[in-house]
């Protein structure tokens, strides 16, 4: 039994980084998963994505690039004003700069990058560097 589909696919995407397979098969899917996936594919993590319709439940198929060194989520989902993302880049990431921080907000999913710059917070979901 799955008790966080998140969690499962990344930690799924970084074993299959590992073994160095080229692509992985990610199942069960949701809307978060794939804006977590898409985020990911706009900071060059990951290649492209797609959605694979089977009679047996949907799965999502990722080209893997090889450049994740360690991914994962935050748990439990913290939430985090704007002045408290330099602390949890401190816990979560090995350098300032380096990797991304993946954020819930009430105007989307997004990285703590853009959260700063828009200057709102939310609840901290996963990081990858």
């Amino acid at each position: 039994m799955l008790n966080d589909p998140l969690a499962n696919a990344l930690s799924h995407i970084l074993n299959n980084e590992k073994a160095k397979k080229n692509e992985c098969s990610i199942k069960p899917i949701s809307k978060t998963i794939k804006t977590v996936l898409r985020i990911l594919r706009e900071h060059h993590y990951l290649g492209s994505f797609k959605d694979v319709k089977d009679g047996r439940g949907n799965h999502i198929t990722a080209q893997l690039l090889g450049r994740i060194n360690q991914c994962g989520v935050i748990k439990p989902r913290f939430s985090v004003k704007t002045t408290d993302f330099e602390k949890f880049e401190k816990r979560f990431l090995p350098a300032k700069g380096f990797g991304i921080i993946i954020v819930s907000t009430p105007q989307g999913v997004m990285t703590h990058n853009e959260a700063k710059n828009r200057n709102i917070g939310g609840r901290l979901l996963a990081y990858c560097y």
